[in-house]
């Protein structure tokens, strides 16, 4: 594990308007001493970027209004450090659980702890519609593929879909014993798939708001569900029946389940039948596709595996920022966002020899990440929506 840089959450209001320094410090691997460090700004150009020294041990580089490249040559370890663009801190009055954003970039779609899920406007936060339906907590909500419809999961077991444009609930799925904790979307959405506390993952038929299938029964509580067209050199195996003519986009496709009782799973999706399982340190709370060859999956003590569907005996790689939590992964670019419980939020390209750093959640969860082209939103436990600029990229 290589070492991670770390700043004070504000650093960006901190090293424009204070004059003194900013606490910096790279934490590296165990049974090494942590390096401590600061950053001070010795000047403010016409422009208002921030001329910044570090003490020693880190050197500075390229410096924005927004961004900061720090580098700590001893541990070979370099962080771009990036502050919001833009924070939204009325759409909701608690913890944001989960957002997303739509295909085309103008609205995002929000749940709360204050038992609320909201649309609003993607470029200011204005709050658009009020999803009023579930009974208690909404857990999950993501955007169709179409951007004017969205699907969502709560503690009552229950699985919604809505338009945007109205507000209306147009169709409610029920079949699940207990809380659903994520969902995932197939092509276009004409099928839906949904995980839940009580261990399974079903398969829904959007026309007729009937489950077509329980694709696993894990006899664990299941956290996160990602669904992607699997590499031509995998067996998904073969159904044991003619599936149905409702069930459409399934062939080739195999889902991960991110279970409870430290298991990810692959099971081929329309022949139902298992195609691997991957022992992992801790429970797994999340899990993306980052190709049909790759994909990633995270657990509650800070792991982020890097499996091969073909071999998933070991792991390309294992990634650790720190040991708090895995949230969220989000594909990106040639890359990926990851989350963390300790408010730890970055995104690894490989093109790049930093990490990008998305600051000022300051030790809160960030919950879920979602982005549209060249910008990443983030919720928070906060309360806040944060939105990132990623321009230079």
């Amino acid at each position: 594990m290589a070492a991670a840089l770390r700043i004070q959450s504000d650093w960006s209001r901190a090293l424009r308007w204070a004059p003194g320094p900013a606490p910096l410090r790279a934490a590296v691997p165990a049974g090494k001493p942590t390096l401590y460090g600061s950053l001070t700004r010795r000047g403010l150009s016409a422009e208002g970027v921030p001329d910044i020294a570090a003490s020693e041990g880190f050197v500075v580089g390229e410096v924005t209004k927004k961004s900061i490249l720090v580098s700590c040559p001893h541990e070979n370890a370099s962080t771009k450090f990036l502050a919001p663009f833009a924070t939204f801190s009325r759409i909701h009055q608690k913890s944001v659980t989960c957002l997303d954003i739509s295909s085309g970039g103008g609205l995002g779609v929000s749940a709360s702890t204050d038992g609320t899920m909201k649309i609003w406007q993607a470029a200011n936060g204005e709050i658009r519609r009020l999803l009023e339906g579930h009974v208690y907590d909404v857990n999950c909500c993501r955007f169709f593929p179409s951007g004017l419809v969205v699907l969502s999961g709560g503690m009552d077991a229950q699985l919604k879909i809505w338009s945007a444009e109205d507000a209306s609930c147009v169709v409610t799925f029920k079949g699940h014993k207990g809380g659903i904790l994520d969902t995932a979307i197939v092509d276009r959405g004409r099928n839906v798939l949904s995980c839940s506390r009580d261990g399974t993952a079903r398969l829904w038929d959007c026309g007729q708001s009937a489950c077509l299938a329980v694709v696993a029964d894990c006899g664990s509580p299941v956290n996160g569900i990602a669904v992607g067209a699997a590499d031509n050199s995998v067996n998904l195996g073969a159904p044991e029946k003619t599936p149905s003519e409702r069930e459409i986009g399934t062939e080739g496709k195999i889902l991960l389940l991110a279970r409870e009782d430290k298991k990810l799973q692959g099971v081929g999706l329309q022949s139902r039948q298992p195609v691997f399982l991957f022992g992992g340190s801790d429970a797994f709370n999340c899990c993306t596709f980052l190709s049909s060859t790759y994909f990633l999956a995270g657990t509650q003590d800070g792991n982020i595996y890097q499996l091969d569907v073909r071999n998933t005996n070991a792991p390309i790689q294992v990634i650790q920022r720190s040991g708090a939590p895995v949230l969220s992964l989000l594909p990106y670019r040639d890359g990926f966002v990851a989350s963390q419980g300790d408010g730890t939020c970055f995104i690894i390209q490989q093109d790049l020899d930093y990490v990008i750093d998305l600051t000022e959640a300051d030790c809160d969860p960030v919950y879920k990440v979602a982005s549209w082209e060249k910008q990443i939103y983030t919720c928070c436990r906060d309360g806040i929506v944060r939105r990132y600029q990623l321009s230079d990229l």
